[in-house]
């Protein structure tokens, strides 16, 4: 395609601490959330836990070096709140900060961006001990006494930070994506009050870069997915807006309007979902103003009409096999929406429809919205590679995916949006949340198993080599 990426565009790609570093209980750092639920999932479905993951701790200067060789501009990674502070608060550990240090240095010699994540899903299992986690109000005390470290320590190097990663998904998945005790699993409720807890998290980490971090620029990564009706019909279109209200503008307009959609507080009111809002906090949470919107985007929904009477589900169900058609199910709200599958799309071998066009629309929806910049932080597609015997993995796949939805932002880009980043998900093979290592995104090749981490061996897939020349074309060779 014709050259339309601004000169400065920030070409790069995406890990997260948890499913990339590895080194779980070394030098000092605690388990997080996430390790336990990894440990869980092993156990249950003989998905690869988080103690080694890609052995990034042990391997980054080798990883950076492969991202140089790509030509990154930017590199989107998050920090293990457990490995700087391994009881949440208190005293920092010297040898976990050392490694972000360490890591920022290399990218910043290498000429890579840093685009530093707060929070990606691993909160120190010891505030899970303590008081429950993101369930507890605690919480938001705890994560501005780390966040503000964070920030303070790299306000020089860092310019460009997103808070919270994925809230729409913590909400949905939220027994996946946050350890919640067994007596509380079936209060639904909580998912909203949890949503409010970060919510004023993010507003203080954001103010917390506007006051420390000189021409620092913060947002939220927010997992989102555009929703289409399943037909024309009145019914299922409203059933697409009552979606909308509640799966996206509930976090959006969080963001940049410091309020909630009325219509999806009127649907949790009715419902005794509503989360608890004490005074103050909506004033705290306008004060938090986003500079941008980072998006997380692979798939596009569909909703249809849900009549009432209808048995209720609070979350899409989700594929562990990797054999399409095995989605558990579709969330289900009586009398506001249901989600289904579109009929007018593929999907992955896990159910996620493959809908490039979506991210056009997104983006601009979005910018026509609310006027801000945004970023590419998560965009990719989970398959099943194979390493051949001369060493070589064949990815055509992941390349026309990556291809069709940077067509799709040239698009938009053309049509006016400001966008300052793409970072596909993932620099580096890494653990998926919720299938292990055989689902894997990586430009790079991590050779390990789900039962056998061997030695993490890097390889170059075909992708690697692929965007290699879009990143040195700055996006004008796709072929």
């Amino acid at each position: 395609m014709k050259n339309i990426f601004p000169e400065n565009f920030l070409w790069g790609a995406a890990t997260s601490a948890y499913q990339v570093e590895g080194a779980a209980y070394e030098d000092g750092k605690k388990a997080s959330q996430q390790d336990i639920i990894n440990r869980e999932n092993y156990q249950k479905y003989g998905f690869a836990n988080a103690d080694i993951a890609s052995d990034h701790y042990h391997h980054f200067r080798e990883d950076v070096a492969l991202m140089k060789e790509m030509g990154f501009k930017s590199y989107r990674f998050s920090i293990s709140w457990s490995r700087v502070f391994p009881d949440g608060v208190g005293e920092v550990n010297e040898k976990g900060i050392q490694f972000y240090r360490d890591l920022i240095d290399e990218l910043l010699k290498n000429g890579i961006e840093p685009i530093v994540t707060l929070y990606h899903y691993d909160l120190p299992w010891a505030l899970v001990e303590k008081y429950g986690g993101w369930i507890d109000r605690q919480v938001v005390d705890d994560f501005a006494y780390f966040s503000g470290y964070i920030i303070n320590e790299f306000k020089d190097k860092v310019k460009l930070w997103t808070t919270i990663n994925e809230q729409s998904i913590i909400v949905q998945y939220w027994t996946q994506k946050c350890y919640i005790p067994e007596q509380y699993r079936d209060n639904n409720q909580l998912r909203y009050q949890i949503n409010h807890h970060m919510n004023l998290a993010h507003a203080i980490a954001c103010k917390q870069v506007h006051e420390m971090v000189p021409g620092g620029k913060v947002g939220a990564a927010l997992g989102y997915s555009p929703i289409y009706p399943l037909t024309s019909c009145p019914e299922d279109m409203m059933a697409a807006l009552n979606a909308h209200d509640l799966r996206n503008s509930f976090y959006l307009d969080i963001y940049f309007k410091g309020t909630y959609p009325k219509a999806a507080m009127i649907y949790l009111e009715k419902h005794g979902l509503a989360p608890v809002i004490q005074d103050g906090d909506m004033e705290l949470i306008k004060e938090g103003y986003s500079d941008f919107l980072a998006l997380n985007y692979y798939a596009s929904e569909c909703a249809k009409a849900c009549p009432e009477g209808t048995k209720e589900i609070r979350y899409n169900g989700v594929n562990r096999s990797g054999k399409k058609g095995d989605i558990s199910g579709y969330e289900t709200h009586p009398g506001f929406y249901e989600m289904c599958k579109n009929p007018n799309l593929d999907t992955t071998d896990w159910d996620w429809s493959i809908d490039p066009t979506g991210l056009e629309y997104l983006l601009r929806d979005l910018y026509e919205r609310y006027g801000k910049p945004l970023m590419i932080t998560e965009n990719g597609m989970g398959a099943f590679d194979k390493l051949t015997e001369d060493g070589k993995i064949h990815d055509d796949y992941r390349i026309e995916y990556l291809k069709a939805h940077i067509q799709a932002m040239g698009k938009a880009i053309e049509y006016g949006v400001e966008v300052w980043a793409y970072c596909p998900w993932s620099a580096l093979d890494l653990i998926s949340t919720s299938n292990g290592v055989k689902k894997r995104y990586g430009f790079i090749y991590v050779d390990r198993t789900d039962d056998d981490p061997k030695e993490c061996r890097r390889i170059r897939k075909d992708s690697f080599y692929w965007y290699q020349k879009v990143i040195e074309s700055n996006g004008e060779k796709l072929d």
